[in-house]
């Protein structure tokens, strides 16, 4: 496995080690022993699957609060996404600040997602396929999110066209009026 740092404290690009002939291929999507041999102490409680059947479709930004959030590991099964984290800690250097990565079947890359972070994707194929580690189970009271195109965090989506978005989704606040509360 190999473990890439990004702009964003705590937020990693993962690359698992692809095994690949005239077959296909083979890799271990995750592995406990290598995430604790590099420190990286979760303990994933659940696996969540989404299949977005249109290009262009955009879920999140999504977040749970304290003592709910949840840490990810994301991955494109199936298609191709354009995976979106935003450091939403208050005292952070970086807060506001957003990292974006494209993560396909192709690549095989995945993104670690630490709580005090919201995230978000697009689809960039059809039929694009998303799963993804959590360390904490789901909890509707907790469950909150920023818009996705707040202009005082300007994340540069690959559309040339308005997303697909969930009703929910369309009706989320802006960063400075969201619900936060991670130090």
């Amino acid at each position: 496995m190999n473990i890439i740092e990004t702009s964003l404290p705590g937020v990693l690009i993962i690359e698992p080690k692809v095994h690949q002939d005239n077959r296909g291929f083979f890799m271990e999507s995750y592995s406990q022993k290598e995430f604790d041999k590099n420190k990286l102490n979760y303990n994933f409680v659940q696996d969540n699957h989404s299949l977005s059947v249109e290009l262009g479709v955009l879920r999140g930004l999504h977040y749970q609060l304290n003592p709910k959030a949840q840490t990810k590991l994301v991955r494109c099964i199936s298609g191709s996404i354009y995976d979106v984290v935003v450091d939403i800690r208050k005292n952070s250097a970086t807060f506001g600040c957003w990292f974006g990565i494209e993560l396909s079947a192709i690549n095989k890359r995945q993104l670690l997602v630490p709580k005090g972070f919201a995230h978000g994707f697009c689809t960039l194929e059809k039929n694009t396929e998303v799963v993804y580690k959590v360390d904490e189970y789901y909890d509707p009271q907790m469950d909150r999110g920023i818009y996705w195109n707040d202009p005082d965090i300007g994340i540069s989506w690959p559309l040339n066209y308005p997303p697909i978005l969930s009703e929910k989704d369309s009706k989320l606040p802006r960063l400075m009026e969201a619900e936060i509360n991670f130090e």
